[in-house]
């Protein structure tokens, strides 16, 4: 798989399509936050070793599509990046927008979907296996 990511003793490609939505899906994301948030977002995801390889902050949600080592769930690094970037709108909108109160921008909870490899390559894969599994046993006959 020319995709794969390696750890010492793993190669993983795992993918998950994330969406979230601000608390009560206040339209705040565009603007000020909007354009900084991006930024966040990747920073905060490079601290756990996670790539968002696709992005977009909606009028009232996000969608990302992010690769998290196995080493990491999937809960622990959203919840990381809703709650730190939580601090980071509180801190940096908070003295300019009243309706930010505290450190909750965030409403709780997300969807999550994982992103799969080509299921016309998975069947060819198992269909070649099968044949070399089938010629490996036929050898084995012949030997004594």
């Amino acid at each position: 798989m020319p995709n794969t990511n390696h750890l010492n003793h793993s190669s993983w490609e795992c993918k998950y399509h994330v969406v979230f939505t601000p608390k009560y899906r206040k339209k705040a994301i565009f603007g000020l936050i909007r354009r900084d948030l991006k930024d966040v977002f990747h920073r905060l995801a490079k601290q756990k070793e996670c790539v968002i390889e696709e992005g977009y902050l909606m009028i009232d949600h996000v969608h990302m599509l992010i690769s998290i080592p196995p080493k990491h769930s999937v809960s622990h690094i959203v919840g990381f990046l809703k709650g730190k970037s939580s601090i980071w709108v509180a801190q940096t909108i908070n003295n300019r927008q009243k309706n930010f109160v505290g450190q909750k921008f965030w409403a709780r909870g997300y969807f999550v979907s994982t992103v799969g490899a080509d299921e016309k390559m998975i069947r060819n894969y198992i269909q070649n296996q099968e044949s070399d599994d089938k010629r490996t046993d036929q050898l084995n006959l012949f030997d004594r």
